[in-house]
């Protein structure tokens, strides 16, 4: 019996590991999206003249001002995006080359490097510099160092430059890594034939996730009021990475509803074996219950008996069940020991995330939970008859 009560409560134990990798995975891949894309992003104008979106925009004194006032606190940068292709001697692959203001911050770039470093685009001597995937990276056979044909179609033209592959990346998000090209602002103006203060669209980072469709609701609606009152020469659409990156969001909220039902499951599953390990202990001591009963013990004291007893097994459980849990969690976060394939999974191992709080806050609630399934057998117990009791069999 001890034995069952104790599986039962190490497996309930268990409820926060469940709960800890799939956090993990869920932010792993939020902060993905959010280093691949923005999460608030002013798209060019659309001219009120012909109705017609620009290809390019400015980050005018209007515009900053309002994006300032309505998201404070947020990283706002000039970005610049333009598909193109990358080609060698022998191959080529399609390509979105991105280039950012060289202020905003690059952490989520840099630590997907892999192999050469991440340039400082900052100076001139960067302006050429390409940083590719790994997947790219095999597909043309290309290493840190070599140089590179960049094409790219503008308008009618046709526009070659000489690049050299600066880094090479890897962020295990296939999707992005089969695409994406980093390179810098100076290289991308040029091919766009555009002046040094211009870029494809404002990016927005550095905001609470949970916040994002609030703020860029609000943006949205003061852009349209300013362009509506002349504030704003243009209307600038808005975009939002909850927009852009639905099917992942989509997907990572089906994992919610999986948790749940794993989470009532267990509960469920832990409950029945509390249940009825109890009644076995009931039934191995109903002569002590009708001695208990006969010396004067009433029957909120038999209940308190049972019920101590079970949840003092409960806490050893929980106890055992804790220590092997944060020990797997932080042996995974540490060593990465069990793997996951990149292509399914968009990670190359398994995430975790240790957030003490909730991992008290579940811990009671399975304390409480199984107190509260305790209650009925225990008070079954406390009404057993002391005559019938002791010459029970």
């Amino acid at each position: 019996v001890c034995r069952t009560l104790f599986q039962a409560q190490i497996n309930r134990a268990l409820h926060p590991v469940n709960y800890a990798v799939v956090v993990g995975f869920k932010h792993e891949i939020q902060r993905k999206l959010m280093g691949f894309d923005a999460q608030i992003t002013v798209e060019a104008p659309i001219a009120a003249s012909d109705g017609l979106q620009q290809d390019f925009l400015t980050l005018t004194p209007g515009l900053d001002a309002i994006i300032a006032r309505t998201a404070p606190g947020a990283e706002v940068s000039l970005a610049l995006r333009q598909p193109g292709i990358v080609k060698t001697n022998d191959d080529f692959e399609g390509a979105l080359f991105i280039a950012r203001d060289p202020a905003s911050d690059f952490s989520f770039e840099r630590g997907n490097i892999r192999r050469g470093v991440w340039p400082d685009f900052s100076q001139d001597s960067t302006r050429n510099d390409l940083v590719i995937s790994e997947t790219m990276a095999g597909a043309l056979g290309l290493d840190v160092g070599d140089k590179v044909y960049s094409t790219f179609i503008i308008g009618e033209d046709v526009r070659l430059r000489r690049q050299t592959v600066a880094g090479i990346y890897r962020s295990d998000f296939g999707d992005y890594d089969k695409t994406v090209c980093y390179t810098s602002m100076p290289f991308l103006r040029s091919i766009a034939g555009i002046g040094t203060d211009a870029g494809t669209r404002v990016d927005l980072r550095g905001l609470p996730v949970g916040d994002i469709e609030e703020i860029s609701a609000e943006l949205q609606s003061g852009l349209l009021t300013a362009a509506a009152t002349g504030d704003l020469d243009a209307y600038y659409p808005v975009r939002n990475i909850m927009q852009t990156g639905a099917m992942y969001f989509n997907w990572l909220a089906l994992l919610d509803t999986n948790v749940v039902v794993i989470f009532i499951l267990m509960l469920a599953v832990s409950g029945f074996t509390l249940v009825s390990s109890l009644f076995i202990l009931i039934l191995e001591r109903v002569r002590t219950i009708g001695i208990l009963r006969a010396l004067g013990a009433g029957k909120p004291a038999v209940r308190r008996i049972f019920v101590y007893l079970t949840m003092k097994t409960v806490g050893i459980g929980l106890l055992i069940g804790n220590i092997l849990g944060i020990c797997l969690l932080l042996v995974q976060r540490i060593w990465h020991i069990i793997p996951l394939d990149p292509e399914m999974y968009y990670l190359s191992s398994v995430p975790v995330e240790i957030n003490w709080l909730y991992f008290v806050l579940l811990n009671l609630g399975v304390a409480v939970a199984s107190w509260l399934i305790l209650v009925l057998p225990a008070h079954l117990a406390s009404g057993i008859d002391p005559a019938g009791a002791v010459k029970y069999e």
